[in-house]
């Protein structure tokens, strides 16, 4: 009886020591914990916000065509604006010379003369009744006034439209385009009822 007690209990003692010793060789065996840090390796550079970016191209433009999309890095655009107001500019002339042209004939009928082109052919040969009546004249000044002072006005139009597309090509180069601040449609498809939700998100991040 006491050879069995004592071999149970050995065998308890021997069970706590193998327990023991294996717990110590877990404790060791493991490698302790490693806090990891991880750092973010981007770093995004913006540049400075320039307030006075919009005034100085705008101011550009009005002292020069095309000197502000210049300041803005736009020069494919140049080449736009000049053909712009070179055009506007072709047809004001044009017109105000073939009102120049009516008008001259017709004072010089008021005169009393017979000497203005339209009393003479393509020859050169004196014509009986003239190509052009003094009602004809009267007509055509005003046809080529009203189409001088149009293309008078867009061409006004198309430097002042010069100048406005420098000031707003300005603001939009210094334009926020940060994702922590976005506005974006987004479209959803719920798998309970089938219903197809669409929907618009404003995220702003701290």
């Amino acid at each position: 009886m006491t050879n069995k007690l004592l071999i149970a209990v050995l065998l308890i003692l021997f069970c706590c020591a193998n327990s023991v010793a294996q717990k110590k060789e877990k404790k060791r065996t493991t490698p302790p914990p490693v806090n990891l840090v991880i750092e973010d390796s981007i770093k995004v550079s913006k540049k400075p916000f320039n307030a006075l970016a919009p005034a100085k191209a705008a101011f550009y433009s009005a002292i020069l065509p095309g000197l502000g999309q210049a300041y803005n890095k736009k020069y494919w655009k140049i080449p736009i604006v000049y053909a712009a107001l070179g055009t506007g500019i072709y047809f004001n002339i044009t017109n105000n010379n073939e009102f120049n042209r009516y008008r001259d004939a017709f004072k010089s009928r008021l005169a009393g003369f017979e000497t203005d082109e339209f009393f003479f052919d393509a020859n050169g040969n004196k014509l009986e009744t003239p190509r052009v009546s003094d009602d004809g004249l009267i007509r055509a000044q005003r046809i080529f006034k009203k189409n001088k002072e149009l293309s008078l006005l867009i061409t006004i139009g198309l430097y002042a439209l010069n100048i406005i597309d420098a000031n707003v090509d300005a603001h939009l180069l210094q334009y926020n385009v940060d994702e922590n601040l976005s506005l974006s449609p987004h479209y959803e498809f719920r798998d309970i009822n089938t219903a197809n939700n669409v929907g618009l998100s404003l995220n702003y991040r701290f």
